[in-house]
């Protein structure tokens, strides 16, 4: 294999990893909001100020984790230091537990590329 070959199946791989591990470019807000209403409507709200089991979703995307006001969060979620962006969303529902160990929510996680990248599009559009 020449060298050059090597080197371009090195670039190759680097870019298909980075791929997988954001979101992708093409999700789908409306799809997203279908698959947020089916797995994650039932303890969170889109409302503003409308907690449930969980806290508001309206306006997550910039928000620093553990501030709604009003929300009795865990220790580990208000200890988080964490700001709400496409990318810890993104890890955030791929794998609760590991991205904020402690977190009280139950939801085990979306390994599903696409599905997570269409979430994390919808919430997005929730300002």
């Amino acid at each position: 294999m020449r060298l050059h070959s090597v080197f371009a199946s090195i670039a190759l791989g680097t870019a298909l990893m980075s791929a997988a591990s954001a979101p992708t470019a093409s999700a789908d807000a409306a799809a997203g909001e279908t698959l947020f209403k089916r797995q994650c409507g039932v303890c969170h709200s889109t409302q503003a100020g409308q907690t449930l089991m969980g806290p508001s979703m309206f306006g997550v995307v910039g928000r620093e984790a553990g501030t709604v006001e009003g929300f009795p969060y865990s220790r580990a979620m208000k200890g988080a230091e964490t700001v709400w962006d496409s990318e810890t969303l993104d890890a955030y529902i791929r794998s609760p537990r590991k991205v904020v160990p402690g977190t009280n929510m139950a939801y085990p996680g979306e390994r599903h590329d696409d599905r997570r990248a269409d979430i994390v599009a919808y919430l997005e559009t929730l300002k």
